[in-house]
């Protein structure tokens, strides 16, 4: 059974608002499909014998009612100036104890799940199923949300696979494992941090740059830190392990200076631990970024069991230990301003990896 959203903006329109399904100077012009500030709240299907599960659909790749352009036409125009004032499909704010299970999210206009300012948030067993091509498709979204466990899901969409925020409150206690990620910007935090974030633990996780309909994402990313002075924060005590990473142009990317965003507010990247990181098939230009803000607030990163394949790094204001590390078969020798790199070479054990297909049924 399949839940359609509609595609009509006047359905979703914010009364004093942008219009909704335009591009303009702000956003925020449209209310989510399905939206709730209460407690105890959840979305859930049952499995059929198949395999597949109840869906929702969000059309984000249809012609709206009325107009010309669909909601991905939408955010397009808006990629060079201004902002795509679209639906997102789900959305909390102050919500406690939200729980998605066993449900499909296809073609959202906007994010797919964006959970704030709550206290309690699992889903497990989501599928997300959309195009890597689809501008601003984030996946599963938290900001401002403590006690956070995303585990047993399959997500392929346009933009982060799974984004951890933090735009004015603290997000914290946060599980993210045995998840698998197609043609995404990975596994991200920011660049919202604004609020904090602390206490992440991301573990036993799939990436793959190629999309759930076999397309290879342009802007595929593995493991993601990212934030800038407009809204940074400290993002610290936060661990990766067990990752798997297949086929991605940005394997790493920790970097401070998000589109060169430059404000009052300082981002620190503080207790990053990367343990058992396996990128493979890397394609031709495949890059990674480790980089602290400057001198006062350094990346404090700590890896060990890493092997990228490919060798092209910068960094920039970081302190890094290594011990067992390689990116392209060879010990990294990283050079940049403000970079102190401790490293030991003992025998690495990167994770054993498979990467399953996307759910057919």
């Amino acid at each position: 059974m399949t839940l359609y959203a509609s595609r009509n903006p006047a359905d979703f329109q914010i009364a004093g608002s942008p219009d909704c399904g335009s591009v303009a100077g702000s956003g925020g012009g449209c209310r989510a499909f399905l939206s709730s500030t209460a407690r105890n709240v959840g979305v859930q299907s049952v499995s059929a014998t198949n395999g597949s599960v109840g869906r929702i659909d969000g059309r984000g790749g249809m012609r709206m009612w009325g107009r010309t352009q669909s909601w991905w036409d939408i955010a397009e125009l808006a990629r060079e100036s201004g902002f795509q004032n679209v639906p997102r499909l789900l959305q909390t704010d102050g919500a406690n104890n939200v729980v998605l299970s066993d449900v499909e999210l296809r073609n959202a206009p906007g994010y797919h799940v964006y959970a704030s300012n709550g206290d309690g948030f699992t889903a497990w067993g989501v599928r997300v199923r959309t195009p890597a091509s689809a501008r601003n498709t984030d996946g599963l979204d938290v900001d401002g949300t403590r006690n956070v466990t995303i585990a047993y899901s399959y997500i392929s969409s346009g933009d982060d696979g799974i984004g951890i925020k933090a735009s004015t409150q603290r997000t914290e206690h946060v599980s993210v494992f045995e998840n698998h990620l197609y043609g995404t910007h990975g596994l991200s935090i920011g660049a919202l941090t604004a609020g904090g974030v602390d206490d992440v633990f991301v573990h036993d996780n799939t990436i793959t740059g190629v999309d759930a309909f076999g397309t290879p994402s342009a802007t595929s990313i593995g493991v993601r830190i990212k934030s800038a002075s407009r809204f940074g924060g400290k993002v610290e005590n936060v661990t990766y392990s067990d990752t798997c990473i297949d086929r991605v142009l940005r394997p790493i990317d920790i970097d401070p200076f998000y589109f060169g965003l430059e404000g009052k507010t300082k981002p620190w990247f503080t207790g990053i631990s990367i343990t058992g990181l396996s990128a493979a098939n890397s394609p031709s230009g495949a890059v990674m970024r480790l980089n602290g803000l400057d001198s006062d607030h350094p990346l404090g990163l700590t890896m060990s069991d890493v092997q990228v394949d490919t060798p092209n790094v910068s960094s920039s204001h970081a302190q890094i230990a290594m011990n067992g590390v390689t990116f392209g078969g060879e010990r990294p020798h990283l050079k940049g301003v403000g970079v102190s790199v401790t490293a030991t070479q003992s025998p690495i054990t990167p994770p054993i990896c498979t990467f399953p297909p996307f759910p057919n049924a």
